[in-house]
């Protein structure tokens, strides 16, 4: 038996063969002129434009952490997660990188430090289900969950194949919320 988890690609993100569905799939979504899709359980959906609130949230946030993100030599940003075995392709809202990773068409969500995303009233339940699901299961050590409907916050770590193990929160808006290391702060919630 492989000591790889599940779903570990046996090669690099977005290269698979040619002759899978997959493949079709994932190369069809990059190579879509104009909006940007995310495929979510095999369905191509459009990212729908944030409201403004949703990208208050986004930015209150990128603003907390990037002072941390900069001086561990990563970037955050919103780039394109694949899930590699899967019908999945992700454009979280924010997600933190190694900056030696960023040149990747797409990254796994193991390769990941924190991805965060921010519910929408359109796809709310993507975030709190499916997502956090499969971000568990491919390894991504940080889930951040920016709940707009419910006003709260929860911290998912210690991903596995059947979850995460630790769930901090939820948080109503306006309690601080700790980020673990490597970032190591106190989010402030309040304007969320």
């Amino acid at each position: 038996m492989s000591s790889q988890p599940h779903w570990a690609p046996r090669a690099a993100a977005g290269s698979y063969a040619p002759d899978d569905p997959e493949t079709a799939l994932k190369y069809a979504i990059r190579h879509h002129g104009g909006d940007r899709v995310q495929i979510v359980e095999g369905a191509i959906q459009q990212v729908v434009p944030p409201t403004w609130g949703h990208e208050k949230a986004a930015a209150m946030i990128r603003r907390q952490i990037d002072p941390v993100v900069q001086k561990m030599g990563c970037l955050s940003g919103s780039g394109n997660l694949d899930l590699p075995g899967s019908g999945n392709w992700y454009v979280p809202d924010l997600a933190v990188v190694p900056e030696d990773l960023a040149e990747a068409d797409a990254l796994v969500p193991h390769q990941t430090l924190l991805v965060v995303e921010v519910t929408s009233e359109s796809n709310g339940d993507t975030d709190r289900i499916v997502k956090r699901r499969r971000y568990a299961e491919y390894g991504a050590p940080l889930y951040l969950l920016v709940d707009r409907q419910e006003r709260s916050c929860t911290l998912y770590a210690e991903p596995g194949e059947l979850g995460y193990r630790s769930v901090d929160g939820p948080h109503p808006f306006g309690t601080p919320l700790r980020l673990p290391e490597p970032f190591g702060l106190e989010l402030d919630t309040a304007e969320f």
